[in-house]
């Protein structure tokens, strides 16, 4: 099968297009508000541990899971499994990147509305304005619908190229325009007056504000924000050839996640500073807190204001998409290999049915009251049953699966490319997948359900 099987056609298509599926929304909106709730530098320092010693050998596992499986993530594990209930991870990564797929495309498409509202100066106006502008459209029954299904379409027509022609090749576009339109906002926003404050509350860590949430939050930004446990890295790796090293990809693309994940704070808190922003504005930063932001930091020049509001909402828009493509890939991938029927219907069933899931989503956040349950909307409980629940599970059986039951002899031959590459590492990353990791993600979990 794996002969058979579609493959990307350079290692810079591996990296890319991997670095996209984990460079998204949880570097550009997640991890810059994580940072300013944390203490800034010191949090990002421990994130960087954290990339390392769970991050790096989580994605590696992945890796080695979903080349010798050469199929979707739920047979890549079934392969592996022999028939016993371990093949049952496979199908919860599959289902967990379904669900995220249905209400990240929300998300990803307020992104585009806020792109026409920049351009249509929507986004002008004092802070009560701006946050009640946004109330009011994320409330709307039509318009997040309808960006929903227009960011959705686009990843569709991604996806039914294949490969090589759709996912490797837009990524080779994508990618580098996303460091592009990065850097130019990084630049114009550590130019204004006292930026330096924010640079140095990224820069310099203070120790002082390193406690036991900082450490945790961390641990937990570092899963997510790797896209792991959702099935994408596993299908991406199945399309590895059997040269690839698996242990210098997994470094390559969290170096290039993490970097994005450090410039979007340097976008994001210098500019903040400057007009006296706190840094711990939480999970509205992106779509209220920003647009203010924007039209102080340049109100002596308001042209350039809306210029950069215009490019961040277009670099959000790429990174949602680079994400989507994968989630949706993932899905995609599932459907066509074990329904037997071709790419363009598989890729129709998940655009179809995550549309429908996004719609449902959208409308529970204002439009009808009906889909609130125990006081969470139907888009805070996929998010947090996907986010809190499947991500952390999946993360932590992958661990004892591959560390534990897969046989080491297997999982040797695949670290090494079959005695291709170094074993040095190999002792130290079957620790960490063994002890280090499971001990790390439940943490995670006891964590977030406030036990520890």
């Amino acid at each position: 099968m794996s002969s058979e099987r579609a493959n990307f056609g350079s290692k810079l298509g591996i990296i890319l297009a991997t670095a996209g599926s984990a460079v998204g929304l949880g570097n550009i909106w997640r991890f810059p508000y994580m940072t300013g709730q944390n203490g800034g530098a010191i949090f990002i320092v421990i994130y960087l541990i954290c990339v390392l010693l769970l991050g790096i050998p989580c994605m590696v596992s992945e890796f080695i899971i979903g080349r010798h499986g050469a199929a979707n993530t739920a047979r890549a594990y079934s392969n592996l499994s022999n028939g016993t209930p371990w093949k049952w991870v496979g199908f919860l990564g599959v289902l967990t990147g379904f669900l995220i797929t249905g209400y990240y495309t929300v998300v990803s498409g307020w992104c585009l509305q806020y792109i026409y509202a920049s351009v249509v100066g929507q986004l002008k106006g004092d802070p009560a304005y701006i946050s009640q502008y946004f109330s009011e459209f994320s409330s709307d029954p039509f318009r997040p619908i309808f960006w929903t299904v227009v960011m959705m379409l686009v990843a569709h027509l991604v996806i039914i190229r294949g490969v090589r022609g759709g996912i490797e090749r837009t990524s080779k576009l994508l990618m580098p325009t996303l460091f592009i339109l990065l850097l130019v906002i990084v630049v114009a926003s550590c130019m204004l007056p006292d930026a330096g404050k924010g640079i140095s509350f990224l820069l310099k860590p203070d120790f002082s504000k390193l406690d036991r949430g900082v450490f945790l939050g961390a641990l937990g930004q570092s899963f997510y924000s790797l896209s792991l446990a959702m099935g994408c890295v596993c299908t991406y790796a199945s399309y590895y050839s059997r040269q690839t090293n698996l242990l210098k990809s997994a470094v390559q693309v969290s170096v290039v996640d993490s970097f994005v994940a450090v410039l979007a704070g340097l976008m994001i808190f210098p500019a903040a500073f400057s007009v006296g922003v706190t840094p711990d504005a939480g999970s509205s930063l992106i779509f209220i807190t920003l647009p203010n932001v924007f039209n102080q930091a340049f109100s002596a020049v308001p042209w350039l204001g809306t210029v950069v509001s215009l490019m961040f909402y277009a670099l959000l828009s790429l990174a949602a998409l680079t994400s989507l493509m994968s989630l949706h890939e993932a899905s995609t991938s599932f459907f066509f290999e074990e329904l037997k029927i071709s790419r363009s219907r598989g890729a129709l069933i998940v655009t179809v049915s995550t549309c429908i899931i996004g719609a449902f989503c959208s409308l529970s956040l204002g439009a009808v009251d009906y889909l609130t349950f125990g006081e969470k909307t139907l888009f805070d409980w996929f998010d947090y049953v996907t986010g809190q629940i499947f991500l952390p599970i999946g993360g932590l059986l992958t661990c004892l699966f591959l560390g534990w039951y897969v046989p080491k002899q297997l999982v040797h031959d695949e670290f090494t490319n079959w005695g291709t590459v170094s074993r040095k590492l190999f002792p130290l990353f079957l620790f960490l997948i063994r002890f280090v990791c499971p001990l790390c993600i439940a943490a995670i979990m006891l964590h977030q359900f406030n036990i520890i």
